[in-house]
């Protein structure tokens, strides 16, 4: 085999042709005339295999393939092994003259994504990984190593065509090769396999950064060792990466920090950083080494700024990834013949080696969870996971192959081993694992539960945009936070993920964000931390962690009820994104997000509000309400129809009339004659008799009945608070009862009474467009309200195996108790105690069932 060129295979008559001789193994860029002669052809190349890997992508989807896989195969169907044997596609698509341009671009695409690796890789997850994710990484790359080196000495004893070559020069890069597992593929198959916010998927991510990282070592020091100059090479490298350390690092640390502060990060900051990342990657490559050591030193020492980050990221990450990066597979397609593979190596011989290759980070991971006794199924899946070749991969087989110590079979057996393991790894893992729920217990996962026993009331916030902030922050401030009774607010800032980002958590440090001026914040995360930390500074029993949750929106309920279960919050808040009108109104709420909401209203561990917002950040924050006859500021109303998400949604605006600037006005509606002669009579007299034989819908009313009574009679010295209990036969009825009862409040709160089917609203949900606020949520949020009060829907937290077990409140008044009224009882009215039921009827005589009922408590204490 004629393995000088740089790019060998064959022509349509069998013979051998070199497409491009490069002697040393390095990277240069070609001749202007070239470019200009080619550009035509480059650019549909460009189109051919930007359309392949599109219409892949398209395909493999719902395989359970991620997108390096689409990028693998477009550059081996475009190559050689399928299209590029054809005379129409070999002349007029690929032709030798056209390689010098294609390599050109591809060097520049591997350079610049280099970069965008650097950027990303952050050495603190390295540094603050567990003890058991850096034995996994040790372990996957130490075992793997010996894989490697075996494998390429059992294909030269299976094919003694394989021996053609040096035999230790090309296991090295065999066995780096199947060291690698890359992060960012990791991610997307875990993002994918919903394992992204598990324990396992913590571990795999954790475990990857550390093996990137020490992959990423070998490959530098393996290329320096290898070349013809190892002794100048490896003393040039080792001093540039000191001088990046200490001395270009805080210069360029400098200088972004000049710049943020004084808000002249500007485009031409971007377009020196991307001339410093060419000219890193031609000091390397003068050193003899790729140039994409250059450029990934560049991306690893740049500041940690999130400023910076997105602007670079926005500016390359499409450009580099979507466009420039197919080049790069498609000269890696060209140089992988499958036809001589088959050819020329025995198929069991390939098979053998694919199976091995995909052991060795199984074998890897199962060894440390033997050692640390943990389930071996769960070692078995990481282990697959750990068997993610991304680019970093094919980047490694690639450095072999240009330095000629891979010959034409023994690279293309690799990629093919790269795929194959590849593919496999979402395919096994979802068949084979089950993830393990997270088992963990607290208490308290309701706002019932903080209110009663008061404790911390924590809450997570999550926020979509600058937009939700003020009336996020504005719901906190009316939450009554006080010395004895304390709020910690958990503030996720959701971004959607793009691009070839990763998912991740970012925890905000407060100590190290500039709160000087928000103005000049340049990201929208930036923004909103400012907005909370100093409402954590107008409350001192006010506690604000802030977290940035990166991920695909359908991926996002993860984060939200993995963040909620980690910090044992009771109550998560979600905006609901409405939509504006030209002259500012609020159009019907409807979610922009509907699949989110509903996966968190599902899998939630505690209970969940859906706020949709009308204007309540500004009306709570101008101090007076509106209404301005109240003897309070703002004005609440709850409406309470029954059931666990009603008492919850009572609870916490319990809480909240406790604030010195609020009034509430409690609206209880029960049903009238119609519903009540619908109600089966119950005989039996003995209070143990009556409860074992009471339905879930009796067991309900019994605990909405304990609950409101307990709200009466402990609210009933508080002039802010007003409790009023009305009778209606259906939905109209309600509606029209609040319409009547309407004071201009700004926030209404009600239960989302998802799973309470109820004859007070019946006629309602005919209407309903949102199905997550519920029947009731749905109506006030609509426009045919004609209400712009802001509207809080709370959907309490409720176990699966959940039975109603009224034990009944009673109240000491006196010298005697009070209990609520049960089916069957007499209650006994003492001097102590006087109560009166009101029955208001109207005078219509065409409905005599439509009726006021209204209680009156009257006290004489002796």
């Amino acid at each position: 085999m004629a393995d000088s060129g740089y790019l060998v295979n064959r022509t349509k008559d069998g013979s051998e042709a070199c497409y491009y001789v490069n002697q040393t193994g390095g990277n240069y860029f070609q001749s202007t005339s070239a470019l200009t002669t080619s550009l035509p052809l480059f650019v549909l190349q460009l189109s051919v295999v930007l359309f392949t890997t599109r219409l892949l992508l398209l395909i493999l989807r719902p395989l359970r393939q991620p997108s390096i896989v689409a990028l693998i195969i477009a550059g081996v169907l475009l190559g050689p092994s399928a299209l590029g044997t054809t005379p129409l596609f070999f002349d007029h698509v690929l032709p030798f003259k056209a390689i010098k341009v294609l390599e050109t671009f591809a060097n520049l695409a591997l350079v610049y994504y280099m970069f965008l690796f650097g950027l990303e890789m952050d050495l603190k997850p390295i540094m603050n990984s567990g003890s058991e994710a850096i034995r996994i990484a040790i372990s996957g790359i130490l075992i793997p190593l010996g894989f490697g080196f075996g494998l390429f000495y059992l294909l030269q004893l299976l094919d003694s065509n394989a021996k053609e070559i040096s035999s230790f020069k090309g296991s090295i890069f065999w066995a780096i090769t199947l060291t690698a597992t890359n992060f960012p593929d990791v991610t997307q198959v875990l993002t994918d396999l919903k394992l992204l916010r598990t324990d396992m998927g913590r571990l795999a991510m954790s475990s990857a950064v550390s093996s990137d990282f020490f992959t990423w070592i070998l490959l530098v020091v393996a290329m320096a060792l290898l070349n013809a100059r190892p002794y100048y090479v490896l003393p040039s490298i080792l001093a540039f990466v000191l001088l990046c350390g200490f001395v270009i690092r805080p210069v360029i640390s400098k200088i972004a920090n000049h710049a943020v502060k004084g808000d002249d990060f500007t485009e031409q900051h971007i377009w020196f950083v991307l001339g410093w990342i060419v000219f890193f990657g031609f000091i390397t490559d003068a050193f003899g080494l790729h140039s994409m050591v250059g450029s990934f030193m560049l991306g690893v020492i740049m500041p940690r700024r999130d400023v910076i980050r997105m602007k670079l990221m926005e500016r390359l990450d499409d450009f580099v990834s979507g466009i420039m990066m197919p080049l790069f597979f498609l000269t890696s397609g060209i140089r992988t013949d499958a036809g001589f593979m088959l050819k020329e190596t025995p198929w069991y011989a390939i098979f053998i080696i694919i199976f091995l290759s995909f052991g060795a980070k199984i074998l890897s991971t199962l060894l440390v969870f033997l050692l640390h006794n943990k389930p071996m199924e769960d070692g078995f899946a990481l282990g697959v996971i750990m068997n993610t070749k991304g680019v970093m991969s094919i980047i490694i087989i690639n450095a072999g192959r240009n330095i000629k110590v891979l010959n034409n079979q023994t690279f293309t057996i690799m990629v093919f081993s790269a795929l194959a393991m590849t593919c496999l790894v979402e395919p096994i893992v979802a068949a084979t694992y089950k993830p393990r729920k997270k088992l963990l217990r607290y208490k308290h996962r309701t706002v019932e539960s903080v209110l009663a026993n008061g404790v911390e009331f924590k809450i997570l916030a999550c926020v979509l945009s600058n937009r939700d902030a003020p009336c996020m922050i504005s719901l906190l401030e009316a939450s009554n936070a006080g010395p004895d009774f304390p709020i910690c607010v958990i503030a996720v800032h959701l971004v959607e993920l793009t691009g070839r980002n990763t998912a991740m958590l970012i925890v905000h440090d407060h100590s190290t964000t500039s709160m000087s001026n928000p103005i000049r914040a340049k990201s929208e995360s930036d923004q909103i931390i400012f907005a909370f930390k100093s409402y954590e500074k107008r409350n001192g029993a006010v506690s604000v962690q802030t977290i940035t949750a990166i991920s695909p929106y359908e991926n996002m309920h993860e984060d939200i009820c993995s963040l909620a279960l980690d910090k044992r919050v009771s109550l998560i808040i979600i905006p609901f994104q409405t939509v504006l009108t030209a002259d500012g109104r609020v159009e019907d709420a409807k979610s922009t997000f509907p699949a989110m909401n509903q996966c968190v209203l599902e899998n939630a561990t505690c209970s969940v509000g859906l706020l949709v917002d009308r204007g309540l950040g500004s009306i709570m924050q101008t101090g007076p309400a509106r209404n301005s006859s109240s003897s309070k500021g703002h004005r609440i109303a709850m409406i309470f129809i029954g059931g666990p998400d009603d008492r919850e949604a009572l609870a916490y605006a319990w809480r909240m009339a406790g604030h010195p600037g609020i009034s509430l006005t409690v609206l209880r509606f029960l049903p009238g004659r119609i519903a009540a002669q619908s109600t089966p009579e119950h005989s039996l007299n003995s209070h143990d008799e009556l409860f074992s034989s009471m339905t879930i819908e009796e067991r309900e009313k019994r605990l909405d009945d304990d609950y409101t009574y307990e709200f009466m009679f402990k609210t009933l010295d508080d002039e802010s608070i007003t409790y009023t209990e009305k009778v209606v036969n259906n939905g109209d009825e309600t509606l029209a009862e609040i319409r009547r009862n309407d004071a201009d409040f700004d926030l209404y709160i009600v239960g989302r009474g998802e799973k309470t089917r109820s004859v007070l609203t019946s006629g309602l949900s005919d209407w309903n467009s949102c199905q997550e606020l519920g029947t009731m949520g749905d109506t006030l949020a609509s426009s045919n309200f004609a209400s712009h009060a802001s509207v809080l829907v709370v959907q309490q937290y409720v176990p699966k195996n959940y039975i109603a077990n009224p034990h009944g409140f009673s109240a000491n008044l006196g010298s005697k108790t009070w209990r609520p009224l049960m089916v069957g009882d007499q209650v006994p009215f003492g001097n102590t105690t006087s109560i009166s039921h009101h029955y208001v009827y109207d005078q219509d005589e065409d409905d005599d069932d439509d009726y006021d009922y209204d209680y009156d408590y009257d006290y004489d204490r002796k």
